[in-house]
């Protein structure tokens, strides 16, 4: 193992350094099963793929017991829709989530208003039921697909004034 400069060693002794590794006769090439060949596939079903999506579901928990929530509400349900929709978000640019993806994807459900609008709690009410739970998927991307990738390149400040002025203008709630 290669040693930094400044700890001793005997006069004698040959110090190693780094080497690059042996060259590999040949080029690469993707022939194992698992690698993909071509683009990532699109289609129904296979969402935005994006790096460290998962770092979403970690954010999320700094908006644990900050969310504006009406009675029949939960948290989770909240938290994975918000999640979710910073997961796509992210991934439409390229990138892992950050906390502004996550910001958005709560602002646009109006999680974060003091007082939502009641015509959108009650559409939260009825999508959001138990979408925390991995057998409600379909509902979860449900929720994603009402969150139009022309409204998520948006920065995120602007994507909460146009909430503020019209919530419905950020959603898509044809979504199936």
């Amino acid at each position: 193992m290669a040693a930094p400069e400044f700890v001793p060693t005997r006069p004698v002794q040959r110090v190693r350094s780094y080497e690059s590794p042996p060259q590999r006769s040949g080029g690469w090439r993707a022939d194992r099963p698992g690698e993909l060949r071509g683009a990532q596939p699109v289609g129904e079903q296979l969402g935005t793929p994006g790096p460290d999506q998962g770092y979403a579901l970690t954010l999320a928990e700094r908006f644990s017991g900050r969310l504006f929530l009406s009675s029949g509400e939960h948290e989770a349900d909240a938290l994975a829709a918000g999640s979710a929709i910073a997961m796509k978000r992210a991934a439409l640019f390229g990138r892992a989530p950050v906390i502004h993806d996550l910001t958005v994807g709560l602002t646009i459900w109006g999680l974060l208003d003091t007082a939502a609008p009641d015509d959108l709690v009650e559409v939260r009410r009825e999508w959001f039921d138990e979408v925390h739970l991995s057998i409600h998927y379909p509902q979860l991307q449900r929720i994603v697909d009402a969150a139009p990738a022309e409204v998520l390149h948006l920065p995120h400040t602007a994507i909460a004034e146009r909430h503020e002025a019209d919530w419905r203008s950020c959603l898509d709630l044809t979504a199936k």
